[in-house]
């Protein structure tokens, strides 16, 4: 069976990734939130999805409908999840951002690749999650590379502060991940063949001291 184009490039990269020496402004995609935090903070986001296009449209008729019998409009939800790249790096240069979710598998990489370095730059919580598609339902999209929090209500400040220590320690103030290449895990065959040419220099220079110490 023949794999589609995609899903061979897809494996291809993968390889790449593992045996080229990445750099840490790329390698630290690979290192994203672990299963249980990434649920407690997509659930915090969860209540703050915007409107879907059939809601905002209905929202607008009964504006419209107030507007003419003189009567209170419904509002617009205050707080929403923000998303595009331009308009969240935006919201991170001007420090409105609280909490940045960056997804781990943007492809090409450089699309976000410097967004890290921003947040760091400009002291704004971030955190790298799996992955585009789940961070695209959060705001009735197909995809979406990074979204963010600039507000929420009084019942969540708490349970935002500590999502935003935590992520300040494992992402804007982690060392490891900042300094840490990747890649560099040759194949199995070529682990062997090193393997093999190590003793064989080994055992040549045993042979050498054996000679000398003779």
């Amino acid at each position: 069976m023949k794999w589609p184009r995609y899903v061979r490039i897809q494996r291809q990269r993968a390889v790449l990734y593992q045996r080229l020496k990445v750099p840490p402004a790329i390698n630290q995609f690979t290192q994203s939130l672990g299963k249980n935090e990434a649920a407690t903070i997509f659930k915090l986001f969860a209540k703050y999805r915007p409107e879907t296009a059939a809601v905002r449209k209905q929202r607008i008729k009964e504006t419209a409908a107030a507007v003419a019998a003189k009567k209170k409009a419904p509002e617009k939800p205050k707080n929403e999840v923000q998303f595009g790249l331009r308009h969240v790096s935006y919201l991170v240069e001007q420090k409105e951002a609280d909490i940045v979710l960056i997804a781990n598998d943007v492809n090409p990489i450089e699309c976000v690749v410097w967004l890290p370095a921003l947040c760091r730059k400009m002291d704004v919580p971030f955190a790298i999650v799996k992955d585009k598609a789940r961070l695209g339902a959060l705001v009735h999209q197909r995809n979406a590379a990074v979204v963010c929090l600039t507000n929420v209500d009084k019942g969540d400040l708490s349970q935002m502060l500590l999502l935003k220590n935590l992520c300040s320690e494992k992402f804007n103030n982690n060392t490891d991940l900042i300094r840490k290449w990747g890649g560099g895990i040759m194949g199995l065959k070529t682990q062997a063949k090193l393997d093999k040419r190590a003793k064989q220099v080994a055992l040549e220079e045993a042979k050498k001291a054996a000679s000398i110490m003779n």
